[in-house]
């Protein structure tokens, strides 16, 4: 070919186009997708945090509600029959912006209470007098409901937040889109969080201490220490540990349980994630 008629430059592909082309062996199962995505973020074609995200959505759709939802036992709920100001000042210290509102017994959920709406109902001119003037209808939903079609409800209805419901009809957890969307892109962890024990193992400390993660289930943490927890009432230790302080606890907080020391590492506003486990002598 003549100088005068110079061969074309490759087009530039965009990366759609190019793992739509990496695409072109028509995986059959979803395993077959997740090696391809891995071929295209070892071939450059896709970013490291992409790839993430895309496993992330897929996982998304063979996960149910029981498997991101905050347990009761960590639950911030308020009662309806509490004054005004004692709510206030329990919404003010647990940082959230919505909570179930129950009845006298906790699997009465009354609504939903958003931090704003009773903020805007106790400085009105007319000032309300009872809560229930204030809550929102609570979305309940099973257990075993698939978190794909749950975004996709939470999407359509404009909701953030709904009850878990256990096969017996009590309250088993919470869930929102936030513990969802936290599949697929993953969590934003504050720069000082301690640093969470891989894959929820118990990781020993060089002090002798133990840090362990708070869903670690108490049957699990008793084989492993020799122990006798309760785990009548409650399935994990976060659960043991709210129920004793009393409330959610926030870093740094403490609790004696026997010759077990719990001290809490790593909490956000809804639920704790990392426990430091100190071993006392037997009294």
């Amino acid at each position: 070919m003549s100088e005068d008629d110079p061969s074309p430059l490759p087009e530039k592909r965009s990366w759609l186009d190019r793992l739509s082309h990496a695409f072109s062996g028509e995986p059959e199962t979803r395993e077959d997708l997740v090696e391809i995505l891995r071929d295209a973020r070892s071939n450059r074609i896709i970013e490291g945090d992409t790839l993430r995200m895309l496993e992330g959505a897929l996982a998304v759709s063979s996960m149910t509600v029981a498997d991101v939802m905050v347990p009761r036992a960590q639950m911030v709920s308020l009662p309806g029959q509490a004054p005004l100001l004692d709510l206030m000042r329990a919404v003010v210290e647990s940082g959230h912006s919505r909570f179930p509102v129950h009845g006298e017994d906790r699997d009465e959920v009354l609504g939903i209470l958003l931090a704003k709406d009773l903020l805007r109902g106790i400085v009105a001119d007319n000032a309300i007098g009872d809560v229930r003037e204030l809550l929102r209808p609570a979305v309940l939903v099973p257990e075993s409901k698939r978190l794909d079609m749950l975004l996709r409800e939470f999407r359509s209805q404009r909701q953030h937040m709904a009850i878990v419901v256990d096969e017996h009809g009590g309250v088993a957890g919470l869930v929102t889109i936030e513990d969802v969307l936290e599949e697929i892109v993953g969590e934003i962890d504050d720069e000082h969080d301690d640093e969470t024990p891989a894959g929820g193992a118990i990781a020993a400390q060089e002090d002798g201490r133990y840090v362990v993660p708070a869903l670690m289930p108490i049957p699990d943490f008793n084989a492993r220490f020799d122990a006798r927890l309760p785990d009548d009432e409650f399935d994990t230790l976060g659960g043991l540990v709210t129920a004793g302080i009393g409330h959610l606890p926030e870093p740094g907080e403490l609790l004696r349980v026997g010759r077990f020391e719990f001290t809490v590492i790593e909490a956000d506003q809804r639920r704790l994630r990392t426990l430091g486990v100190t071993l006392h002598a037997q009294e």
